[in-house]
């Protein structure tokens, strides 16, 4: 999980969608990656594209906003 990422600085919508995942609802090699992760969100633009996975929904918050989105949480 310590893959870079970038979210598109010019996006015309600046909301994201943040929501819980589950581990086995990912790809295998990504849940490799993600077995210590305890809390495991995903960051998703209007589209549905998934932006970025994080692990705790507080650091998915804190890194919308550093990007200057505005999170929305779905459950």
């Amino acid at each position: 999980m310590d893959n870079e990422f970038e979210i598109p600085s010019g996006a015309k919508d600046r909301i994201v969608y943040i929501r819980p995942i589950a581990l086995n609802d990912l790809p295998e090699e990504v849940q490799e990656q993600a077995m210590d992760a305890k809390d495991l969100v995903a960051v998703h633009n209007s589209d549905g594209e998934q932006l970025a996975l994080v692990d705790g929904r507080r650091l998915a918050f804190i890194l919308a906003r550093e990007h200057d989105f505005e999170p929305v949480s779905i459950h």
